[in-house]
């Protein structure tokens, strides 16, 4: 865990020079905002965080935490949360976020994020990949 604090904060302060301050908060407020809903399982809320592609593919808030429960069990409810580096490449922007599940095992949540018409942030994807507790 230790490695993460580190390699978090060292990728944190130099995350994404290219996006104004007021952007990085808003994503991560939206990934915030999103993981709360989803602890309070609070279905209308996280599905609301979702860019329009994802609400297409689950075309209500029942099939989409059905699908996060299902598969993303560790965004689902986490025991806890830390965020690291933003990225802003050509492709996409992207949030590193390490989560613990509720049986302590840690996992690393790669989000995507895109830009709505109205300037807001919506999550637009999520890959999920187990920490295997290797040293940097």
């Amino acid at each position: 865990m230790l490695r993460w604090i580190i390699v978090f904060f060292l990728a944190w302060s130099g995350a994404a020079a290219a996006l104004e301050s007021a952007d990085k908060s808003a994503i991560r407020g939206v990934i915030e905002q999103q993981i709360d809903a989803m602890r309070r399982d609070d279905g209308a809320a996280a599905y609301g965080y979702a860019a329009p592609t994802i609400q297409r593919m689950f075309p209500n808030q029942e099939s989409f935490m059905r699908m996060v429960r299902e598969g993303y069990r560790p965004v689902y409810k986490p025991r806890s949360v830390l965020f690291g580096e933003l990225k802003d490449s050509a492709d996409e922007i992207t949030q590193s976020v390490l989560l613990r599940d509720a049986d302590g095992e840690d996992w690393l949540a790669i989000y995507s994020l895109e830009r709505q018409a109205d300037g807001s942030w919506k999550i637009s994807g999520c890959r999920l990949t187990k920490d295997l507790g290797e040293s940097a």
